[in-house]
């Protein structure tokens, strides 16, 4: 007797956006702040953590109120993400909330943590199995993974103490968050790749390989692009539409955005900040270049709020200024539908997955 499959047998599922609060479609996230930091602790940071729940909610509440429909926060492990305050974070706020799995750069970490990671500490769960990490991450929860508590950069439990990534658990939930990661974020270095970043990058593209996650780049000052994609989709053949190159504003040259563009990567470029300011004035110019060459479909928008000076609660332009200042600025260069796509279109399709 011959046994007649469903219709759908072996279909893969529809892509959906993994948020905080659970798989959505791409089309309800609205418009989206593509690489933006609601939690954030490193070394590198002094007195700037971005540790206070109530100006988290605050700095959401006028995001909303500016129009905002989604975050994507690109804090990976070891560095504060508090994920589970996340999704009561959304709720509260309106605003949808993809967090993400992980390794920064080894600077922002301390020895113990890298340790750990790498499978090199005593008692180690499974020496060197990042790529486990992430994939635990993205498909069971944050701080689920066997290697041990998600520290942070410093000394300290997951309670959210100095340095720690906490609270990712629940209180009385030792086993981890339900919270499930969206992306996996990763960095280069200054014009270059180190061998951590070479790590963190295979790490990311085999937890790619088991999930379809899209990996997001941190580029330090905009720099590197072509050599992660060349590793990431060179080497270790992840599809460059899963690649997100961060920071790049930072370093405005033309000839390596196309490059990039043509490569089939995304194009993530940030709002405004002191460190940058030097060549945030030249943002609109390099979208309506690429828009010019044919990629308007390759362009995303992030706030990247990094410090909580930089929020717009305690003074700085943070979240909203997106939607208040950049955004009317981008339709005086740009075709308003073209701006609407980079804030809505755009991340829906670069965020979303067909996960299995």
């Amino acid at each position: 007797m011959v046994t007649e499959l469903p219709e759908n047998a072996g279909a893969r599922p529809e892509p959906t956006v993994r948020t905080v609060s659970g798989d959505v479609s791409p089309a309800g996230l609205g418009i989206c702040d593509a690489h933006d930091h609601l939690f954030l602790r490193s070394p590198m940071l002094p007195g700037q953590e971005l540790a206070d729940t109530g100006a988290a909610a605050a700095e959401l509440r006028a995001f909303r109120e500016a129009g905002g429909g989604t975050v994507i926060q690109w804090t990976p492990y070891g560095m504060g993400r508090r994920a589970a305050e996340l999704p009561g974070l959304a709720a509260e706020s309106g605003v949808r909330i993809v967090a993400a799995t992980g390794m920064h750069q080894a600077v922002h970490y301390a020895p113990e943590v890298l340790e750990r990671v790498r499978g090199t500490a005593a008692g180690a769960a499974d020496p060197g199995d990042l790529a486990g990490l992430f994939v635990t991450e993205l498909t069971v929860g944050i701080g689920r993974w066997g290697g041990g508590s998600d520290r942070g950069p410093g000394k300290g439990s997951g309670s959210g103490g100095p340095g720690s990534d906490g609270p990712e658990t629940a209180a009385g939930a030792a086993d981890g968050t339900a919270v499930r990661a969206g992306m996996i974020k990763v960095a280069g270095g200054f014009h270059g790749l180190d061998a951590h970043a070479r790590h963190t990058m295979a790490a990311a593209a085999e937890a790619h390989h088991a999930t379809s996650a899209p990996i997001g780049i941190h580029l330090e000052l905009g720099t590197g692009a072509l050599d992660v994609l060349d590793l990431l989709c060179g080497r270790l053949a992840v599809p460059p539409e899963r690649v997100i190159l961060g920071h790049l504003n930072r370093s405005p040259d033309l000839v390596v955005h196309r490059q990039a563009a043509a490569a089939g990567a995304y194009l993530a470029f940030d709002g405004p900040s002191r460190a940058n300011h030097a060549t945030d004035w030249r943002l609109p110019d390099a979208l309506a270049a690429l828009a010019d060459a044919g990629y308007g479909d390759r362009l995303l928008i992030g706030g990247d709020t990094t410090t909580a000076a930089a929020r717009s609660v305690n003074g700085g332009p943070g979240m909203p200024h997106l939607l208040r200042r950049l955004r009317p600025r981008l339709e005086l260069t740009l075709d308003e539908a073209l701006v609407e796509r980079i804030f809505t279109t755009n991340p829906a399709r670069a965020f979303a997955v067909a996960w299995e």
